[in-house]
């Protein structure tokens, strides 16, 4: 196994992004999440509202239209509207807005052709032209992008979304998910190379079968953990989180290691809670690595402290959410 280091538990509660006295919404920092195709509006809920008690001060979602209200019934306080409006309404605070520019997912070009999804025969298709930014290219306010909780890997359109953020967004981008796939296409990673170049941090969050698949076509191997996170970080140009039992973050020079974890966690959603999490403190301009380690370690605590009220057996990812505020405490 790769030589890894582990933060005190001083360090991380020293990485808390308490808010200063003359904060605001937009200063606490904007996340952006594109998440929550019409089979999964929950997952962009998880995501969402996980930010929103990591302290983003401003959360937003853009998802399928058939997943709007029902990600609206999540928050009252969410900004939520359906993703072929994105490129009209992603800048950065609404004050900051221009004109309206052309929809990111506009309705298919006749006989354009779309792979075959019983599930989705009934529903429309989209093809996705790129818009020139999602944002301001120098940003006022600090904000972060999360990609993919809730899309489903096999489906075209969440290949296209997901290039379509790493190609607009003029900062952080987290990228989990139905949408890590994208990255492993000629497309996906010569954007991540461009991200790279331009000095724009980019996070991946696989689990182990994500990381795998993300592995295949670079034949790196997948026997150690901690060595594959290395691996990833470095063929993609990317900070990569492959969680566990025991979760390994690297920037591609050095590995974290995050053994906090709880058999708690081991049930659908809390790792769209994990994102959503992180993606609040990468909008809270912490860098990647620390983002990770303090989501991670956060995410572990609340896990542990909603297990001793519920069992490990009764946990469910919405507990998760609900207890953030607990662990923060239990570092403060």
């Amino acid at each position: 196994m790769r030589r890894t280091k582990k933060y005190t538990l001083e360090q991380v509660a020293a990485l808390l992004p308490w808010p200063d006295d003359a904060a605001n919404k937009y200063s606490r920092g904007k996340v952006t999440l594109v998440a929550g195709c019409a089979d999964y509006p929950g997952a962009a809920c998880l995501a969402a509202t996980a930010s929103q008690r990591m302290g983003a001060g401003y959360t937003e979602v853009v998802c399928a239209p058939q997943s709007v209200s029902a990600v609206r019934a999540a928050s009252p306080s969410l900004v939520v509207r359906a993703w072929d409006e994105l490129a009209a309404y992603a800048q950065l605070d609404p004050d900051e807005r221009g004109a309206a520019m052309a929809p990111l997912v506009a309705p298919a070009a006749p006989g354009l052709a779309a792979p075959h999804h019983p599930a989705r025969s009934a529903r429309p298709l989209y093809a996705v032209p790129r818009p020139k930014a999602l944002g301001p290219a120098r940003p006022k306010h600090p904000l972060a992008f999360l990609v993919g909780s809730g899309f489903s890997a096999d489906d075209a359109l969440s290949a296209q979304l997901t290039c379509a953020v790493l190609d607009g967004a003029a900062a952080p981008v987290l990228v989990d998910g139905g949408a890590l796939d994208a990255l492993t296409s000629p497309e996906g990673r010569l954007l991540l190379r461009r991200r790279f170049v331009d000095g724009l941090p980019t996070v991946i969050t696989p689990h182990a079968g994500e990381a795998a698949r993300l592995a295949a076509p670079l034949e790196l191997p997948t026997d150690d953990p901690a060595q594959l996170a290395l691996l990833l970080s470095q063929a993609y140009g990317v900070t990569a989180m492959v969680k566990g039992p025991t979760t390994y973050i690297s920037d591609g020079e050095t590995v974290v290691r995050m053994s906090d974890g709880t058999p708690a966690l081991a049930k659908a959603g809390t790792g769209d809670v994990l994102a959503g999490m992180t993606a609040a403190l990468l909008a809270q301009k912490l860098a990647p690595v620390d983002a990770c380690v303090l989501a991670a370690t956060l995410h572990a605590r609340a896990a542990q402290a909603t297990a001793k009220r519920l069992t490990s057996i009764c946990v469910v990812a919405e507990d998760v959410v609900a207890a953030i505020p607990e662990a923060i405490a239990s570092l403060s």
